[in-house]
């Protein structure tokens, strides 16, 4: 049955919501392989995705379109307010947001939410250039940054469950190297999250694909590189995007995966699901997926997707929305019928949970690339250190510089490449373990040290600091440090370094400020503008370009209005 409410009246619900005084949400954590919550009840994830689908672009590799812009769901009270008697019919306790600005203000969503009784599951990365890019991941500055303003933005709420490092960024065997940054990211965010006494926990969302790499993408997230049964460097919780239950099928449908993850010890629930190909989508995995034996294997679910999304193998989305007025479909009623009869094991207790415990690493083969040495912390001071005191400068002539970035990279490592230099230093490789000491750097730190090198290897011509006139010699360069490489020593004294980050000063948040559409789709591991793309590739990626077409690049390109 369709049924439809209006704006006032999902206002006035959301106010008696408000108006209840519930207090605030317990805390939740984590005991051997379960959630449970400060009273030591289990905790299931009963969730669904909760973002609007804006701007997309095709990804080959992935079922979803990726987001190109997206809008936060969590800054329109009104919105929320219309959603939430909604999602209180669904009897949701979370909701799954893909991509937040932290520069806006979240209060009456986050407070609404946490008075129904909602957790939220945060996605820390933004389309483009916001996320690990699969194709040439890195770990630096401006992503620590960006994550690092989210979490501030949302610390003061209770209802915070979960910050995902990373969704779908590996999507084949070829691309494993990328779990050493991903490791990483949520290495360094779990240790920020202690030095504030968070207690939100670390997760991963990841594609469903082969067990020759799924299973060990899940094993390398979770696993203690140092053998001391330490979470140091591990996820709390692992999410698997998972859609293999179509139409009425039986339990049987999950006996793979369940045995796939049998004896895990990390909690583990499904980021994402319902049926991707076959409509209508009956939801009738639900009460198999809350129940024994699968409810002693993984911590519930996350259904996709509240608004309409649209995907290469169907359309998804629970309900429409036209202004104020919220009208749900045949999907919304079957799965609320679903989530109502659902009753929660209360097995084992947390006494009964065990201590928590970490897999083993696993060994690199041909289906699983990633090394255990991992990219260092990215070092903020270091990197603005390095800035002030190279050479030859970045100095744009456009205040849109992720657009020409990548570019002058790719010109600036071309260029030494045929003066016999390489971009070694600015170069980092998850499959290797070997990370350039400038490599955790931003973009355009990373570029004014390249140029710096062209500028010194060519004898410091004044054309050599120049690039289209996007370069400057620095006048203010310190006279004691001759070259670069000088300039890399006196800032990086120990590039290879990790350490509890802390905020940027000064920072507000990631600042994203090109949010026209929503992310939604799920999958947010490619980045799609050039700038970015080249970040963390390797220096052979740069040499081959001809010297004429670089310079009839610069001539346009490189001098953006």
């Amino acid at each position: 049955m369709h049924a439809a409410i209006s704006r006032l009246a999902g206002l006035a619900a959301a106010a008696l919501t408000l108006a209840a005084g519930v207090g605030a949400l317990p805390k939740v954590s984590r005991q051997g392989r379960y959630l449970y919550s400060d009273d030591g009840t289990r905790f299931l994830i009963k969730g669904i995705a909760y973002q609007e689908q804006g701007a997309v672009v095709a990804d080959p590799n992935s079922p979803f379109s990726e987001p190109s812009t997206f809008i936060d769901p969590l800054t329109d009270s009104a919105a929320c307010a219309r959603d939430l008697p909604f999602l209180q019919q669904l009897g949701v306790n979370a909701v799954r947001i893909y991509s937040v600005n932290s520069s806006l203000n979240h209060d009456d969503c986050m407070n609404a939410f946490s008075q129904a009784g909602i957790y939220t599951i945060i996605d820390l990365a933004l389309p483009t250039n916001g996320s690990i890019d699969r194709n040439n991941p890195s770990w630096t500055v401006n992503l620590l940054n960006q994550y690092i303003g989210t979490i501030d933005a949302f610390n003061k709420y209770d209802n915070v469950l979960a910050y995902n490092v990373g969704n779908e960024v590996i999507t084949a065997p070829a691309g494993t190297g990328a779990a050493a940054f991903i490791k990483a990211a949520a290495r360094d965010v779990r240790s920020y999250l202690n030095s504030i006494s968070s207690s939100a926990l670390v997760g991963y969302a990841a594609q469903d694909g082969d067990d020759s790499w799924v299973i060990p993408l899940a094993n390398y997230l979770g696993c203690d590189n140092s053998n001391s049964n330490s979470g140091s460097t591990a996820i709390d919780i692992f999410g698997l995007n998972n859609y293999e239950f179509c139409g009425d099928a039986t339990a049987s449908a999950y006996n793979g995966k369940n045995g796939d993850f049998a004896g895990y010890e990390l909690p583990a629930y499904f980021s994402e699901f319902g049926c991707v190909s076959q409509p209508p989508r009956l939801w009738t995995e639900v009460p198999i997926i809350f129940s024994a034996p699968m409810s002693d294997i993984w911590s519930g679910a996350v259904a996709f997707s509240y608004f309409p999304a649209v995907a290469s193998d169907g359309s998804f989305g629970m309900v429409t929305v036209d202004g104020s007025t919220v009208t749900t479909s045949d999907d919304f009623d079957r799965l609320k019928a679903q989530y109502s009869n659902l009753t929660f094991p209360t097995t084992p207790s947390k006494t009964d949970a065990g201590s928590s415990a970490f897999p083993a690493c696993p060994s690199q083969n041909s289906t699983w690339l990633a090394s255990n040495t991992l990219p260092p912390t990215p070092n903020d001071a270091a990197c603005n250190c390095l800035e002030n005191i190279v050479s030859c400068q970045f100095t744009p002539k456009t205040s849109n510089d992720s657009a020409i970035v990548g570019s002058l990279l790719d010109l600036g490592c071309s260029l030494l490449g045929q003066q016999g230099g390489n971009c070694d230093d600015i170069s980092a490789n998850g499959t290797t373990g070997t990370y350039g000491r400038v490599a955790f750097c931003d973009p355009e730190t990373k570029l004014s040290f390249v140029m710096s090198e062209f500028y010194e290897i060519t004898d410091r011509a004044a054309t050599s600091c120049d690039f289209g006139g996007n370069a400057t010699v620095n006048a203010n360069a310190p006279s004691n440090v001759n070259g670069a490489n000088a300039a890399a020593t006196s800032c990086l004294a120990n590039p290879s370094a990790t350490f509890t980050p802390s905020a940027p000063s000064g920072s507000s948040g990631s600042g994203s400020s090109g949010s026209s559409g929503s992310s939604g789709s799920g999958s947010s591991g490619t980045n799609n503008n050039g700038a970015a793309a080249i970040f963390g590739a390797s220096p052979s990626t740069f040499v081959g370009l001809g010297v004429a077409f670089v310079f009839s690049v610069l001539g346009s390109a490189l001098t953006l209005a």
